[in-house]
């Protein structure tokens, strides 16, 4: 079955950096467009960026534009994004999530897998 395996968060303090990744199996990777969506408490889980099936185009929030970047490794069926210039509103949950049909993103309920989340924890 598919499966959706994100690791790399973590405690950090404002203004760090840090990379996600998003293993993905049971599934042809490269036939499928990623996003990363977060949920802090007490909040709606929101979008962050996407990116292609072949990860030519990608689009972002306005909120992480220009501090996070969202990559795929299609030979290692893995995404990432990488976020510096963390804040403390940055604080979430992180999950990646898997699309059909490869183009960039942004609405939640086209995506049809889903990780379980890393928690990401930006100390000010």
């Amino acid at each position: 079955q598919v499966q959706l395996v994100e690791s790399g968060g973590g405690l950090v303090q404002a203004g760090d950096s840090l990379r996600l990744s998003c293993a993905a199996s049971g599934m042809t990777f490269s036939s499928y467009a990623m996003g990363w969506f977060r949920q802090a408490p007490g909040k709606e889980r929101e979008f962050v960026a996407t990116i292609s099936w072949s990860g030519s185009s990608t689009y972002y929030a306005d909120s992480v534009q220009g501090r996070f970047t969202i990559s795929r490794d299609n030979a290692k069926n893995t995404a990432y994004l990488r976020m510096k210039s963390l804040k403390s509103e940055d604080t979430a949950v992180y999950y990646c999530a898997a699309k059909v049909w490869g183009l960039v993103e942004r609405r939640e309920a086209e995506y049809k897998y889903w990780g379980q989340g890393t928690q990401v924890t930006v100390s000010s």
